[in-house]
């Protein structure tokens, strides 16, 4: 196995995180084709992409029926209703904490300001599918709406080959009781959303992960709806000292490395001698992983053992790449979360896997990637509520600040706003 060694002052660094910003021309391209057929012909472009790419699906099926809820049922077993139930339990527990609540305050004259929290009223959610299973991103995109109120909620997914939505998948979204899910995925479902068709009501915002299409479909449509985040290909960052279990440390490295060949697993570390017993661990236990041959390619690919001269540069490291998830594996992690600006989640010493958070503890898993965590935020309620603000003047309020009003507005030039001050000034 061949993964890049760096010393953190080195130019290399600097290029190793260059090169993962790869040309997307060609994408765009593809994707502004897809919008254009969307736009035109609705319900039965999505359609012909979802046959084309994913699996047959017709008007008649697009949505998901209750039949289709109950044979889901069927085909899951009791141990994966517990352990959804629970992270269910946990995830709504956590996000219930974000919740805000409106406020007024009035002052000594009878002003009155204050704000409304109010949920989004439609929005919808967008599943990975096909092949693979992601019940947990049902989870951490529905329950933040719930929580905040939101009304309307619309899941889509893509489904298999044979027209099939994944049974654990649909078995999530009805112990969550979402009834409105549509067997559609990639750019397509993204525009339907956004615009509207005859089957699909139009959202409000879009929120989830899915491949570098729906990342591009999402930033088309920004504008019109409004989006959670632009994700691209998941990243790992571990920062290990000498007390770190090597065994440990390339677990979590390939836990990352398994979602995508782009996907980055970087260990940052003042422990040289580190660095052989971690590779010794990823070549042993890579052989008993099903996803090995992608796991190889992405630590070849993307992956990085960045030596640095002690453990607060490996914090300068960290904040500069803004990673997705960060693990601090050191013996005093608390020690260094004041050190810590730029990440999507940190997770804290040796029995807090980055697994945990993308399934049960409770925070939610859809965090900003690509250096961005620098200005993005996780999903949280905050995603899907809005804020108006509330004014409210007194005749004496009005009185006493209006000269300061006035001369604003003049000095802007714009006299209409102080004309309709000035008219209320000294009146009954």
């Amino acid at each position: 196995m061949k993964i890049k060694r760096i010393t953190a002052q080195d130019e290399t660094l600097r290029q190793f995180l260059a090169a993962g910003e790869e040309s997307l021309q060609g994408y765009e391209e593809q994707v502004r084709a897809i919008a254009e057929q969307i736009k035109a012909r609705g319900d039965q472009a999505v359609l012909e992409y979802t046959c084309r790419f994913d699996g047959p699906v017709d008007e008649s099926n697009m949505l998901v029926s209750e039949d289709e809820f109950d044979e889901a049922y069927d085909l899951v077993d009791d141990e994966y209703l517990n352990a959804i139930r629970n992270a269910i339990d946990n995830i709504t527990a956590f996000h219930n904490r974000q919740l805000k609540n409106s406020w007024m305050e009035p002052d000594e004259r009878g002003n009155i300001l204050g704000q409304l929290h109010r949920p989004l009223q439609r929005v919808g959610i967008y599943v990975p599918g096909g092949t693979a299973a992601y019940p947990s991103s049902v989870l951490m995109n529905a329950i933040p709406a719930q929580v905040a109120g939101v009304p309307q909620i619309a899941m889509v997914s893509p489904p298999d080959s044979k027209g099939k939505m994944n049974p654990y998948t649909l078995v999530a979204a009805y112990e969550l009781g979402l009834e409105e899910v549509y067997k559609m995925g990639g750019a397509q479902a993204i525009f339907a959303l956004a615009w509207g068709t005859g089957k699909v009501p139009k959202v409000d915002l879009i929120s989830g992960p899915g491949n570098i299409y729906v990342t591009l479909a999402k930033k088309m449509v920004y504008g019109d709806v409004n989006i959670d985040m632009l994700a691209g290909p998941s990243e790992i960052l571990i920062i290990a000292d000498q007390q770190a279990d090597p065994a440990y440390v390339a677990a979590d490295l390939m836990s990352q490395a398994e979602h995508d060949v782009l996907a980055r697993s970087i260990l940052v570390t003042p422990d040289a001698a580190l660095l052989d017993k971690v590779e010794s661990e990823l070549e042993r236990q890579v052989m008993k992983l099903s996803r090995r041959d992608m796991i190889l390619e992405a630590l070849e690919r993307n992956g990085a053992f960045i030596i640095t001269h002690d453990i607060q540069e490996a914090c300068e490291v960290a904040n500069l790449i803004a990673p997705e998830h960060l693990e601090l594996m050191v013996e005093a992690p608390f020690d260094l979360i004041s050190l810590i600006h730029h990440a999507g989640a940190i997770f804290m010493g040796k029995y807090t896997p980055e697994p945990v958070g993308d399934y049960f503890a409770g925070p939610n898993h859809i965090l900003p990637t690509g250096g961005t965590a620098r200005f993005y935020s996780p999903v949280t309620v905050d995603t899907f509520t809005k804020t108006s603000s509330l004014i409210y003047y007194s005749r004496q309020g009005i009185q006493e600040d209006a000269d300061h009003i006035i001369k604003l507005a003049t000095v802007e030039g714009l006299t209409a706003h102080a004309n309709s001050v000035r008219v209320r000034k000294g009146s009954d």
